[in-house]
């Protein structure tokens, strides 16, 4: 009979406990384990999604965008006409642009306008005009106050606001309007004297005013970079 020695026994004792140790931490193999995760695969296509994520159609490469929408800008002019060409051209430039948004918003310009003119209020004037324009008016409310002049005047309203001119030129938007509104107004000398106008005649004013601004801009406003007055 053959005798092991206390160290053999000692090595195959301890070779038994990290064998059973291994094996309870790494587990035996089955046949339906899950294979180890890519991080870098895409999920299958056939996977169902979680239901609170909500996939998005994606635009194909190639593909063209979709056709600007125009029914509002065919609203306002009738299609195949040079101010409905001009508006759809500036609605392809920014697909932001509505004409009725427009329209009231240079409404509520052109009150701001006349008004701050009125009462020589520059700061008002340089937010609203373009350069060009901006010196013309201040140099005339310098003018004015030169000679000691002052302007009363009142804004009744705008009987109506048409554009009748719209013109994309390069990433520069050009529209004009036509603009028929009611004013009190009335321009006074040094001694009080009414030397134009009526403080107390409501009169009606035509003016053609040109609006612009760069479609590339991240800024919404338009300037007013014209005026004509209708005669």
């Amino acid at each position: 009979m053959e005798f092991f020695d206390f160290g053999t026994i000692f090595f195959l004792v301890a070779a038994a406990v990290i064998f059973y140790q291994l094996r309870s931490v790494l587990g035996r193999r089955t046949g339906n384990e899950r294979p180890p995760h890519d991080p870098y695969t895409r999920p299958d296509a056939d996977k169902q999604a979680p239901e609170n994520v909500v996939s998005l159609p994606r635009r194909r490469m190639g593909d063209a965008p979709p056709a600007p929408d125009f029914a509002a800008i065919d609203a306002v002019a009738p299609e195949g006409t040079p101010v409905n060409n001009g508006l759809r051209a500036i609605r392809q430039a920014d697909p932001s642009f509505d004409p009725k948004q427009f329209v009231d918003g240079a409404k509520m310009a052109y009150e701001m306008i006349v008004m701050a003119y009125a009462d020589g209020d520059r700061r008002t004037l340089k937010n609203l005009l373009s350069r060009e324009v901006h010196d013309g008016f201040v140099q005339a409310i310098s003018d004015r106050e030169t000679r000691n002049e002052k302007v009363q005047s009142s804004f009744v309203g705008i009987d109506k606001a048409e554009i009748v001119g719209a013109e994309q030129k390069g990433s520069e938007a050009h529209i004009t309007l036509r603009i028929v509104s009611e004013l009190i107004s009335a321009t006074r000398n040094a001694s009080g004297e009414v030397i134009d106008g009526d403080p107390e005649t409501v009169v009606e004013v035509k003016d053609v005013w040109t609006f612009a601004r760069d479609t590339r801009s991240r800024d919404p406003n338009w300037k007013l970079v014209a005026t004509e007055a209708e005669e």
